[in-house]
């Protein structure tokens, strides 16, 4: 059985962006924070980092934000972009402003651009951002798309075919499944990731993306009437989906 990570208690608070180690000693000698609903007045103690741990601390009269390993589902809008340094609205803007300052950072797992919209997953735990983004994973993805023109019907057969190769790369696509729609409407499934490939794939046939939102991730989808720009964060379970 693994052991049960420790840590003290104003490193877990400046980690989690609550504020400096020396401010986290002020407040815990104030009585702003508790555990049990006991004072915890000396911030150097360690505390057992165990699932329940936010339900059971209070920070200056909140409970304890999501512990370090946080995975978060989040309905990316349109217009926002995955990034931490370029101009414009940001999807780390939709989350708390004290989440910005953690430490490892909260990132995307992989991106949806600026005009796409639908499911993004968020982490700060970089071993399982990656294990989630590494191309031999094959994470069956899942987009609509609403297209310029109409289908011609031979689209479906050229995507499955494992064939089709994408202007400036040398090594082609596996296959992909297309759904259609509607004249102008497809569901397309794939397993791979790359740089704007179902933008890419479509205009390889001729057409043209006019929107496009992402559905679903491996097992993971957007929850019943989750509005753009609504978050949660995940359960170990769900996680285990991808």
């Amino acid at each position: 059985m693994a052991k049960t990570p420790t840590l003290r208690i104003d490193r877990l608070l400046a980690s989690m962006g609550y504020g400096s180690r020396t401010e986290m000693a002020r407040l815990a000698k104030a009585g702003g924070i508790t555990l049990d609903g006991a004072e915890m007045a000396d911030v150097s103690q360690r505390i057992a980092l165990t699932p329940d741990l936010p339900a059971r601390m209070q920070v200056d009269g909140a409970v304890l934000d999501p512990l370090p390993g946080v995975v978060i589902l989040l309905h990316k809008p349109l217009g926002m972009t995955c990034s931490h340094k370029e101009d414009g609205p940001l999807v780390y803007d939709l989350l708390p402003p004290r989440w910005r300052r953690r430490d490892p950072a909260i990132s995307t797992v992989g991106r949806l651009d600026k005009q796409t919209t639908g499911l993004l997953l968020m982490t700060d735990d970089g071993a399982l951002l990656h294990r989630l983004i590494s191309p031999k994973r094959h994470i069956r993805k899942t987009y609509r798309a609403t297209l310029a023109r109409p289908l011609t019907g031979a689209e479906g057969a050229i995507f499955a075919s494992g064939t089709l190769m994408l202007e400036g790369e040398a090594k082609p696509l596996l296959p992909a499944e297309l759904q259609v729609i509607g004249p102008c409407e497809a569901r397309l499934h794939i397993t791979e990731g790359r740089y704007h490939q179902v933008r890419r794939m479509f205009a390889a046939v001729g057409n043209h993306v006019e929107a496009l939102h992402r559905e679903s991730m491996g097992g993971l989808r957007l929850d019943d009437g989750m509005t753009p720009g609504a978050w949660r964060v995940l359960g170990a379970e769900e996680v285990g989906r991808v």
